[in-house]
């Protein structure tokens, strides 16, 4: 039987030395795996569409004697998205972890859904989501190592009237995850989702206010 140590147990979570890149980490979910990740020794990287609150979370974890900073960007722009990762490599010299989280959970009935009001949804969602693993699992593949870490949601899973939109895309994001992970995993790169249920964040202000 092998020797306890604690000190095993600790290294598990020893993200000391590893740049971690969270996108919509200036509120909720993402803030809160900001300082997380921080907190367990990485360099977190902030973006947010949101600059000023990006800044905000990034001065938290500095002021908590953490590593951090904070960048902008808009995940429905592939040329702002390509301009991040650039910028974070150019940086740091790599991502080990990438935690994406940007969502528009618009809710109405399917029947009442516009063209345009589905394209938003669809582009911010789904479409970001891939911009983001696209452009980080280049990276990666080049390291040949990392963690990807997508967003899902219980939506995917359980679906209410007014919600059919914004769980197809969570769908959507569940099943890239399998694939990716697939189409990664000979490059080191682990990739995961994770599935919420209701938290209350900005996204969720509509019914829990």
């Amino acid at each position: 039987m092998a020797e306890f140590s604690l000190d095993k147990y600790k290294r598990l979570f020893d993200l000391s030395g590893r740049i971690a890149l969270v996108i919509g980490g200036g509120s909720g979910i993402g803030q809160a795996a900001s300082y997380g990740l921080a907190a367990h020794g990485a360099h977190c990287v902030v973006a947010d569409l949101a600059a000023d609150n990006a800044q905000r979370t990034a001065a938290d974890i500095r002021a908590g004697g953490g590593s951090a900073d904070a960048l902008a960007v808009d995940v429905t722009s592939t040329a702002e998205v390509d301009a991040l990762v650039a910028q974070v490599v150019e940086r740091g010299g790599r991502i080990d972890v990438l935690l994406t989280t940007p969502a528009r959970n618009l809710r109405k009935r399917l029947v009442n859904y516009t063209d345009e009001e589905f394209d938003s949804v669809i582009d911010l969602n789904l479409k970001g989501t891939f911009r983001v693993a696209r452009a980080v699992g280049k990276q990666m593949m080049l390291q040949k190592n990392g963690s990807i870490i997508l967003m899902s949601s219980m939506r995917a899973y359980s679906v209410e009237p007014g919600q059919s939109i914004y769980a197809s895309t969570k769908s959507g994001i569940g099943q890239m995850t399998k694939g990716l992970a697939t189409e990664l995993a000979e490059y080191g790169i682990r990739v995961n989702a994770v599935a919420p249920g209701i938290i209350e964040t900005p996204l969720t202000a509509p019914i829990t206010s």
